[in-house]
C-alpha cells in the first residue's frame, strides 16, 4: 500500500469519514482564530468555561428530543449565551470581575447539566454527550459546523480591528467610540456557537481542544495577530487530517485523537517555533566566554 493510499484511501471508502473531515476542517478554519483573540485578551480558560456551560441546555434538549442535534443546539446556544452574557451583566451591575462570575455561573451549571443527564442517559449517551463522535457525524450536525464557521468566518471579517484594538489598546479604543461592550459580547457569542459546532464531534469535555490548542501553539510562528490567525488554522486542519488517519490506522477514539495531535503540534511549536521557542530563546541567549 502505497503513502497515499494510507492518507487518501480511507476518505475515498468510507462517507462517513468524509464528513468527519469535512466537519473538522469547517471548526478548524473558524475556531483557532477565536482561541487567538481569547489567548490575547487572556481569556484562555473561558472557552472551557462556556464548553461546560452549554451542558445544562444540552442535557434538557436531550431529555425532551433524545439525541436530536437540533434540540440540544438550541438548548446548549440558550445556556451558553446565559452563562455568557449573565457574566457581563453581572460583573457591570455589581462593579465585579467578569471571570469571578463566570466560574459561578459555570460551576452551577455544570452541575445542573450532570443532573439532569444523570436522570435517563445510559452510558451510551452519557459518553456521546460528554466525549463526541466525530465518525457519527450526520448531514445536520455537518450543516451546523459549516453554517457556524461561515458565519464566524463573516463576522470576523468586520469585527476584526475592533478585536485587535481592544486587545492591544481598550482606551483608545475607548476613545475612538469603538463600543468595546458591544464587541465583546459578539465576541463571546461567536465562541459559544463555535463550541456548540464542536461538540457535535468532539463533546463538552473536549470542545474547546481544537480552538484553544492550535492557538496557544501560533503564538510561537508568528508575532502579529494574522499571522497567528493563519497559523493556527493551519495546525488545526493538519491536526484534523493526522487525528482522523490515526484513529482509523490504530483504531483510536477520534475526538482525542485530534486533541492528542494538536497537542502534540503545541509541543513542537513551544520547543522549535521561531517566536519565543525553548530552542531560539536558547541559541539566542549570549555566552560568556570562559
Amino acid at each position: 500500500m502505497s503513502f497515499l493510499d494510507l492518507i487518501w484511501g480511507p476518505f475515498v471508502e468510507f462517507g462517513f469519514l468524509r464528513r468527519a473531515l469535512v466537519g473538522c476542517l469547517a471548526l478548524s478554519l473558524a475556531a483557532p482564530p477565536l482561541g487567538v483573540f481569547l489567548m490575547l485578551r487572556r481569556m484562555s480558560l473561558t472557552a472551557d468555561v462556556l464548553a461546560h456551560g452549554i451542558l445544562p441546555g444540552i442535557a434538557a434538549g436531550f431529555l425532551v428530543a433524545g439525541l436530536s442535534v437540533t434540540a440540544m443546539s438550541i438548548g446548549g446556544l440558550v445556556a451558553g449565551l446565559v452563562v455568557a452574557l449573565g457574566a457581563g451583566v453581572i460583573s457591570r451591575a455589581t462593579g465585579g470581575r467578569e471571570d469571578a462570575a463566570l466560574a459561578a455561573l459555570y460551576l452551577v451549571a455544570l452541575a445542573l447539566g450532570v443532573t439532569l443527564i444523570s436522570t435517563r442517559a445510559g452510558s451510551v449517551e452519557l459518553s456521546h454527550l460528554l466525549f463526541g463522535s466525530v465518525l457519527g457525524v450526520d448531514d445536520p450536525a455537518l450543516f451546523m459546523m459549516a453554517g457556524v464557521a461561515s458565519l464566524t468566518l463573516v463576522a470576523l471579517a468586520f469585527a476584526w480591528r475592533p478585536l485587535v484594538l481592544e486587545c492591544f489598546d481598550p482606551s483608545f479604543a475607548a476613545a475612538a467610540g469603538m463600543r468595546g461592550g458591544l464587541w465583546h459580547l459578539l465576541f463571546l457569542g461567536l465562541v459559544v456557537l463555535n463550541v456548540l459546532a464542536a461538540f457535535q464531534a468532539l463533546g463538552t469535555l473536549m470542545a474547546v481542544g481544537l480552538m484553544m490548542l492550535p492557538a496557544v501553539a501560533a503564538r510561537h510562528w508568528s508575532r502579529d495577530v494574522g499571522g497567528m490567525a493563519y497559523a493556527s488554522a493551519g495546525i488545526a486542519i493538519f491536526s484534523s487530517l493526522t487525528g482522523l488517519l490515526l484513529s482509523y490506522h490504530l483504531d483510536l477514539p477520534s475526538g482525542p485523537a485530534i486533541v492528542l495531535v494538536a497537542g502534540a503540534a503545541w509541543v513542537v511549536s513551544l520547543v522549535a517555533g521561531p517566536v519565543d521557542g525553548l530552542l531560539a530563546r536558547w541559541l539566542k541567549r549570549p555566552h560568556l566566554a570562559g
